[in-house]
Formats: C-alpha cells, structure tokens, sequence
C-alpha cells in the first residue's frame, strides 16, 4: 500500500514539475542590442504585448535589452541551439560568412527600393531566410533600422571624395565588407569589436566609426561624436527571428497569431524608420555634432567606385556564383 502511495506522490511530484517547465517555457526571452527605452525596445515591448493579447495570455515573453543576454553573435547562436527563445538583431557573419551580403555596402539606393528587397517576398529577404534556416532559425520579420555613415571625433575631410586619402582612421566592425569600404574610400579601416569600439575613439587608437547610422551613433557614441557623414554607406536591417524547433511546436493557431503580430511589428516599423532616422541625426546635431551632408552626385561616386572595387572581392569571400545571382535579383 505504501509503494502505491509513494509510485502515484513520485508521479504526482514529476507530473507537477513538468506542467511547471511548461508553463515557465512559454515566457520567452527576446534580446536586442540596444538600451531600454530606444526605439527597438519600444517595439519589441508593444509587440509582446499584442502577442500575449492575440494569443490569450498563452505566449509570454520578455525583452532583454542591451545585450544583456550576451552580444549578437553569441544570441544568434544561442536562438539556433534555443537556449534564448527570440531576439531582434543584425545576422552575425561571424556564424556564416554568407551573411556579409546583407551589409554589401551602396546595395540600394532609397527607402522605397529598399522596401521592395527587404519585405516579404524580396529577394534579399529570401536569402536571408534560407541562411537563418541553415541554423535552426526561423525569421518572422524585418525591422529596418536606417542607412549608414560615418561618426568621427574630429573634422571631416574630403568626405564627398572616395579618392581622396584622408589619413583618419576608422573602427570597421570585424568584417571584410567595411574594411573594404573604408580602405577603397580614402580612410584606414581598423577592425575592433564593438564592445571595444567606444574606448577605441575616445583614447585615439581611432578617429571613428564606420558601419553603423545615427540611430546607432547618438546610442553608443554621441560623447565622442564631433563629425557625423550620412553618407549612405548601407541599408542597415535587423531581424526578428526565433528557434525553429520552438516555432515548429506550436500549434497552427499559435503560429498565425504569431505570424501576423510579426507582420504588424514590421510594417510599423517600415512607416517610421525613415522619420527615425532625421530624428536620430537631429539629435546628434542637438548634442553637438556636426553633420556633414554630401551630395547625390558624391554619393554616386561612392557608390560606383565601391561597386567595382569592393564588391568584387566580397563576392569571393561568399561566392562569386552565389552572391552575384543575389545582387542581379536586387530590385530597382
């Protein structure tokens, strides 16, 4: 009798644990790289509300801000393997070099081509969504964040001239497409990793910084931002993305509703980001930089000279075939 009494407790005790994990399961962790309270934070906040709304309070979750689950490179690997449910963040070349063709710089030219690429049913979009399924991803949406430039801590010079030796050293995130960029337009590109990129400026190993916009500029480097160049160096997109084991689980309910609130987080998204990124650079004019514009005809130049002498050789770092058939499938 009391084996009885101690079988059914044990499985009574297991039953309890496992109702447990799966309740604790459905509060999910989405990360994104920025501070609390920017404009991705905000989204991702008002997104999981509607999702738990939609879904009748049976999907939960919660947003880690500012890398606090790890940086971007580590949080995509850890969604591949589902140790972090979701995040909203750049695709890390570092996980598969592929991933350098999203950052080919000068790659469009407007917020309107842009749309068209990286929307649902734009080219750009399908690759990206095959490489993230290559590593156990599923991506849900788009989040357009800006097109880039360049912050310096000091004047500008030449910055209209890609042929034109500058002698100002620029961070370059630690890939072969902006270390391209810079060197082919007349700067000394420096690769240091993110976390390092502030102190880098600010101590003098570095004038600046490449590869980010203004949104990313007035975050994490407004204190040492004395020069700001929207010179359009490329079209900036961060991913909604989550584990695909955990997407395959869920049942076809579940999946629509989380399928059009990621819909809805994204065409939200494509309506402001262009008044986010005036914004973003007022900003950085308010708190004492100066912006630098250049001209349509400049960045054209840039843009041609970039085309013949970085593309080329990024393309051989993804694969010729490959990545040419990605940008002959660009849309104008």
């Amino acid at each position: 009798m009391r084996m009885k009494q101690l079988v059914s407790f044990t499985i009574l005790a297991i039953s309890i644990i496992f109702i447990s994990s799966a309740v604790q399961a459905k509060t999910w962790k989405i990360s994104h790289v920025r501070p609390q309270g920017t404009a991705i934070d905000k989204d991702l906040i008002q997104f999981i509300d509607e999702l738990k709304k939609a879904s009748s309070d049976k999907i939960k979750a919660k947003v880690y801000a500012a890398s606090s689950l790890g940086d971007y490179t580590v949080v995509q690997e850890r969604v591949g393997l589902g140790a972090v449910e979701m995040a909203c963040q750049p695709p890390a070349s570092a996980a598969d070099k592929r991933f350098q063709m999203v950052y080919f710089p000068y790659m469009v030219e407007s917020w309107e081509q842009a749309k068209k690429n990286y929307q649902a049913g734009g080219p750009i979009r399908k690759v990206v969504s095959e490489l993230y399924a290559e590593q156990n991803i599923q991506l849900l949406a788009a989040w357009p964040v800006y097109f880039g430039g360049i912050s310096l801590n000091r004047d500008a010079v030449a910055p209209g001239d890609p042929e034109k030796a500058k002698g100002i050293k620029l961070r370059v995130p630690p890939m072969k497409t902006f270390q391209l960029l810079a060197n082919e337009t007349g700067y000394l590109g420096t690769p240091i990793p993110f976390s390092d990129a502030f102190t880098a400026v600010q101590t003098g190993v570095v004038d600046g910084v490449v590869g980010s916009g203004a949104e990313g500029y007035y975050s994490s480097f407004r204190d040492v931002t004395k020069t700001y160049i929207p010179s359009n160096t490329h079209f900036e997109v961060w991913y909604l993305i989550i584990n695909k084991k955990l997407f395959d689980g869920l049942d076809s309910d579940q999946k629509a509703q989380l399928g059009q609130t990621a819909t809805e987080f994204e065409l939200r998204r494509w309506e402001s980001a262009k008044a986010d990124m005036a914004m973003n650079e007022k900003k950085l004019e308010d708190y004492g930089a100066t912006i630098v514009r250049i001209s349509p005809e400049e960045i054209a130049a840039t843009a041609k000279k970039v085309h013949e002498t970085v593309w080329p050789e990024v393309l051989k770092d993804v694969g010729t075939e490959w990545g040419q058939a990605i940008l002959d499938s660009i849309i104008k």
